[in-house]
């Protein structure tokens, strides 16, 4: 498994590479559209190569979609948190009752009670 997992990293690798080289060329970025920049007065512009928009897109994208997925399960983490912490409340009790019951019996029955 491990191995197929190193030829599909060197797959995309090559993919992602040959792409990147076959889009070299430098596209603008702008800030604002340009009514709205000469309204305001000022644009941010740059020129970057045009994988580097893509591929910064895509990222972007990984980041935000990650993000809000987080943000989403939160809920679902925070009641885990809670039920966990119950569980381990109600483990401990039983376990007090358990040797409050077999407080008086031999020690191997009280072993056994507390196996079954």
């Amino acid at each position: 498994m491990r191995y197929i997992r190193y030829a599909f990293l060197v797959a995309l690798g090559i993919i992602l590479v040959s792409i990147s080289l076959a889009n070299r060329e430098l596209v603008e970025l702008k800030l604002m559209p340009d009514a709205l920049a000469e309204l305001l007065g000022f644009n941010f512009s740059t020129s970057l190569p045009l994988f580097l928009v893509v591929l910064g897109g895509v990222v972007a994208g990984l980041v935000i979609g990650f993000l809000w997925e987080w943000l989403r399960e939160h809920k679902h983490r925070k009641n885990a948190t809670v039920k966990k912490s119950e569980v381990r409340k109600l483990e401990r009790e039983v376990k007090k009752l358990k040797k409050k019951q077999n407080d008086g019996q031999d020690d191997v029955l009280a072993l056994l009670d507390e196996a079954s």
